[in-house]
């Protein structure tokens, strides 16, 4: 399977394939057709307490990876919900995030990438 990572407010695309939502709260100004998600998986974003913690600051950026990493592994979502996509051949995890560089998804597109070559 392909991982690629989109904003949620860059149009959709046939390309994206499977389109999930990784974020813990909705996007602001986007509407749900606009969106054109096949799902919204909370599950797979940070915690609360470690968004407010990390608040976008690119000086936070590495503990915030490490704390988020070991959150994914220990909540252990990661596993089922490849193995329910399994048939997926291309997944975007859609985000809202302003900063590409110092944002959730690339550490659990990572994650994701290194379970399935294992």
């Amino acid at each position: 399977m392909k991982i690629l990572l989109k904003r949620v407010y860059e149009d959709a695309s046939p390309t994206d394939g499977y389109r999930v939502l990784v974020d813990r709260l909705w996007p602001r100004g986007i509407s749900k057709e606009r969106a054109a998600l096949d799902e919204w998986d909370k599950d797979l974003a940070p915690s609360t307490d470690l968004r407010l913690w990390f608040h976008h600051d690119p000086k936070r950026w590495e503990e915030f990876s490490e704390k988020y990493l070991k959150e994914l592994k220990e909540n252990n979502f990661g596993p089922d919900f490849l193995e329910r996509l399994q048939k997926q051949e291309i997944l975007t995890l859609v985000y809202a995030a302003k900063d590409e560089k110092h944002c959730h998804p690339l550490v659990l597109k990572a994650y994701l990438e290194s379970l399935e070559s294992t």
